[in-house]
């Protein structure tokens, strides 16, 4: 595509981060992503569709049970409950338990920095 064909599309997407080591440990342990390292505080990745980062210089708006801050991303997993426990494994916080909505089921967790996710399946 061509850079006019990318317009409006979703280009790439940064978090914040308290913890850049932590960060990759984790996202690499639970969804397997590899990162590339632009200097101390910045790091990025690609998951295979779309490309983004963490901001050592940026702050986590953080996550309670109940609501949501900021943009919530939503991963796709083929296996919901192999992921609840990837990502429990690896020291994730579950903010928000395994629930149905029209379409399938998700929960959310926190991060290492405190950046609130979902994951969902059928």
């Amino acid at each position: 595509m061509t850079q006019p064909e990318h317009n409006f599309q979703m280009d790439y997407i940064e978090f914040p981060a308290t913890d850049i080591a932590a960060t990759k440990t984790f996202y690499h342990q639970v969804f397997g992503w590899e990162f590339k390292d632009w200097g101390p505080g910045y790091t990025s990745f690609h998951d295979g569709r779309l490309a983004g980062g963490f901001n050592g210089e940026s702050q986590p708006a953080g996550a309670d049970s109940t609501k949501t801050h900021g943009v919530l991303v939503v991963l796709y997993a083929a296996s919901l409950d192999d992921t609840h426990r990837k990502v429990t494994a690896a020291g994730g916080k579950i903010v928000r338990e395994t629930f149905e909505f029209p379409g399938g089921k998700r929960f959310h967790f926190a991060d290492p920095n405190g950046n609130e996710l979902a994951v969902w399946s059928e």
